[in-house]
């Protein structure tokens, strides 16, 4: 068995991340997930409802020292006098839902964890339908990233942590399409940008949940308002 340190949005793509690693290779998982002031602040508890199913560890990691500051940034999903986009999940509509290098943020934190607990790999999310928008998600930055991290812990940590992003060049159908094997709870996840109950149905990220649904073939138990 493994031990993988994994951070744990509660979306759809790392939730079925969660699955992949411990059914795929008998994981232990520790699962983080950030609060950094998001307006969909329900995925966290999105996040806490698929560890339970999975019967994992999980930490809610509250960057309170952070949400000041994320607030000022120009991103729709921190500031609260910004509009979350709603149409296409295209670069153009979407570019205000960047916030600037929050996986930086989050996996540094999840690599000091996830050295501290002996873990064999520190995983996330990242998949080939956000590298377009959001740079922190694409290849060259992950492995930038990765040879990073190892030379921050050189001589003084473990020398067999690994970051890894299984998904890196899956679309988020392939996504799905591995989820519905692993019988992934989809409707416990959460995609939508806004700080609803539901999913709004409108905006770019239950868009592109809608159709990546469609195009995997698979049935989306989703409840939308739209």
């Amino acid at each position: 068995m493994k031990k993988i340190t994994l951070i744990l949005s509660g979306g759809l793509d790392s939730s079925t991340l969660a699955f992949w690693l411990k059914y795929k290779y008998n994981s232990e998982l520790v699962c983080l997930t950030f609060d950094y002031g998001q307006k969909q602040v329900k995925e966290l508890d999105s996040a806490t409802k698929i560890t339970q199913v999975l019967k994992a560890e999980h930490h809610i990691i509250d960057l309170s020292f952070i949400k000041k500051f994320l607030k000022l940034a120009n991103s729709s999903l921190v500031n609260d006098n910004i509009t979350v986009p709603h149409g296409e999940y295209t670069k153009q509509n979407m570019q205000s839902t960047v916030v600037p290098n929050r996986n930086s943020l989050m996996l540094s934190i999840a690599w000091t964890i996830a050295c501290i607990n002996n873990s064999d790999a520190l995983a996330y999310g990242a998949h080939s339908g956000d590298h377009y928008l959001y740079p922190d998600t694409r290849p060259e930055y992950f492995t930038a990233l990765n040879t990073a991290l190892k030379l921050g812990v050189k001589d003084v940590g473990t020398t067999e942590l690994d970051l890894i992003a299984p998904f890196i060049n899956f679309s988020k159908s392939q996504i799905i399409l591995e989820g519905s094997k692993l019988n992934v709870p989809f409707e416990l996840t959460w995609t939508c940008y806004e700080g609803g109950t539901i999913h709004c149905g409108e905006c770019g990220a239950c868009i592109s949940r809608k159709k990546s649904f469609i195009e995997g073939h698979v049935e989306d138990k989703t409840i939308y308002k739209v």
